[in-house]
Formats: structure tokens, sequence, C-alpha cells
């Protein structure tokens, strides 16, 4: 399968929350509740949210697209970090959203997508990526620990009434 991947602009938001709210129903249909998964992305997933990220100087994002027809297929989103670990440093970079449809899943653009964002916090001088995974997504675990990604901590989320664990994982770029 052939992708382009590209640095997202302002007007891509749509793109971005439609991606964002396929691939959450995509890897939760059927582990949480329903109405949860629609509130959720209503809230986590709309359109203002990635506006707002694309607006933000100290953020970047890249749109994966499916040749031919250059439709969005998957996404990630780089910004300062925002999760509890102690050593927490301003030269740590966060991956805010990686996601990508599952149909294309496999075939090395996860990766791309990931060596892009470090490729831009080695460039920015950043000593950490950090991310936060959900703690029963195997695969995406798997993913990541391939990629060389170890886990530095723990947090929970919540979806609609259920509490959920993230694992937070970390990559040293220095």
């Amino acid at each position: 399968m052939d992708a382009v991947i590209r640095p997202c602009v302002p007007g891509d938001e749509s793109a971005l929350a439609l991606i964002g709210q396929a691939t959450f129903l995509e890897t939760f249909a059927g582990i949480l509740p329903g109405p949860d998964i629609v509130a959720h992305c209503r809230r986590q997933h709309a359109e203002e949210k990635y506006a707002a990220w694309l607006s933000d100087a100290r953020t970047f994002a890249w749109l994966a697209e499916a040749e031919p027809g250059r439709a969005p297929i998957g996404f990630l989103v780089l910004t300062a970090p925002d999760l509890p670990v102690a050593d927490l440093s301003d030269r740590d970079l966060e991956i805010k959203r990686v996601y990508l449809l599952r149909r294309f899943q496999g075939v090395g653009l996860g990766a791309r997508l990931m060596h892009t964002a470090s490729a831009k916090a080695r460039e920015l001088g950043s000593r950490r990526l950090l991310l936060g995974v959900y703690s029963g997504n195997q695969t995406a675990l798997g993913f990541y620990e391939r990629l060389g990604y170890r886990r530095v901590g723990e947090r929970s989320f919540v979806v609609g009434s259920l509490t959920c664990r993230d694992y937070i994982l970390g990559l040293s770029l220095t």
C-alpha cells in the first residue's frame, strides 16, 4: 500500500477528527460501551481540539494519505508532554496521538510516522519521546517495544463511566 506522509496544516482538522474517531471506534468497539465511545470521540476527537493543536507553534502533526486518491488514513501528533512521569523534563516530547486505520497497519506506515516524529524530536534537541498506550492493547505495546520504547510509568483515563489504565512508554533520544 502506497501512502504519503505530510505535515499537517490548518484546515486538516476535519481529516484528523475523522481518523481519530474511526480508529478509536475500531480499537474499542466490543471493549467499551458504545455510548461511552461516542461521547469520548465527541469530546476528545472534536475538530476544535485538532484545530487548536494545528494553530500551536509547539505542536507538530503529520497526516498519512493513501495513494492513489490522497484519502486520510492515519496521523501523528507531537506535543509538549502532559504525563505523570516523575523525571519529566522540558526536553521531553509526547506523542499525543498516533492513529492508523486497521486496514493500513502492518505495512510499515506506523513505523514511518513514528520515525518522522523521532527525527523532528531530535532536530528540536529533545532527550526523550513519551507516549501513553492502553494497557490492554497488546498489538500496540508490541509495536512500540520493537521501536525501542520501554515502560516508564502508568496513568488512568476515563471513558464514560469506566476508568482505564495506560502504560506510559519512553524512548531515549540521547
